[in-house]
């Protein structure tokens, strides 16, 4: 008899369950979005060691991926979903006293360095929003909340040239980098980025037609794209990009 309660009560449990799932997940809200990422990876604030900007080129950063929202009322929501992502670039300065480590021939030499240096990131990744929603009015929406991204690839790399390094100080020995391969100091710093990434997001979606949008996010990170106990390249760098695109309703 106990026995046959239980299954009874087990199965009224799980049967009520399917119906607020199939009550809650029937306005459920799917789009499909294709993005465009402009930004770059860089410190908060510029310090003084980096001299100037040479060159700042914008890589192809492309966006794809399927958001999922659910109304909770006429004017607020929720919104996940996931994105396919590349956030890249390529930057040169002039820095002086600039902290570095670089491989020249069979050489590692660690230290200071005034000149010349270019950079390149490179990051494909999987983000997952968790997004508030506010309508502002029937085609204008507002978006704000964290996100997670989850890096399949790290490229962080580049060279120092047309300079010199003080290893280990300022005022240690002097070693001149040129501009031409073997001269140059190579360095690579991609084993040293995290796996995971963390921000905050803030958008704007416009409606244009019954099933066609347009879109405006900046995502801010709030962790840098190096592990904590890195300490090679003294300044933490931020993901900080914007990305503009369009979406088409699903549902």
């Amino acid at each position: 008899m106990m026995k046959k309660t239980i299954i009874t009560l087990t199965a009224m449990l799980l049967l009520s369950s399917a119906a607020h799932a199939e009550g809650f997940l029937s306005n459920i809200g799917l789009k499909a979005r294709f993005g465009y990422n402009i930004g770059g990876t860089a410190p908060v604030g510029l310090p003084a060691t980096i001299r100037g900007l040479n060159k700042f080129a914008i890589i192809p950063n492309l966006q794809i991926g399927i958001d999922v929202t659910k109304p909770l009322s006429s004017a607020w929501g929720l919104e996940t979903g996931l994105r396919l992502e590349n956030k890249a670039m390529e930057i040169d300065a002039d820095v002086k006293n600039y902290k570095m480590e670089i491989t020249r021939g069979d050489q590692t030499l660690g230290g200071v360095f005034t000149g010349g240096v270019t950079t390149y990131v490179d990051e494909m990744m999987v983000t997952l929003p968790l997004l508030a929603t506010l309508n502002i009015s029937q085609k204008i929406q507002l978006k704000a909340g964290p996100y997670a991204s989850l890096l399949l690839t790290r490229g962080f790399d580049g060279y120092a040239y047309d300079g010199y390094l003080r290893v280990d100080n300022p005022t240690g020995p002097k070693v001149e980098l040129g501009n031409e391969d073997g001269t140059r100091g190579e360095y690579d710093f991609s084993d040293d980025m995290r796996h995971m990434q963390f921000g905050i997001e803030a958008a704007i979606d416009w409606r244009l037609a019954s099933h066609v949008g347009a879109f405006a996010e900046l995502n801010w990170g709030l962790t840098g794209i190096h592990h904590s106990d890195f300490k090679t390249i003294e300044q933490t760098l931020y993901p900080i990009f914007a990305t503009i695109g369009i979406n088409y309703r699903l549902k």
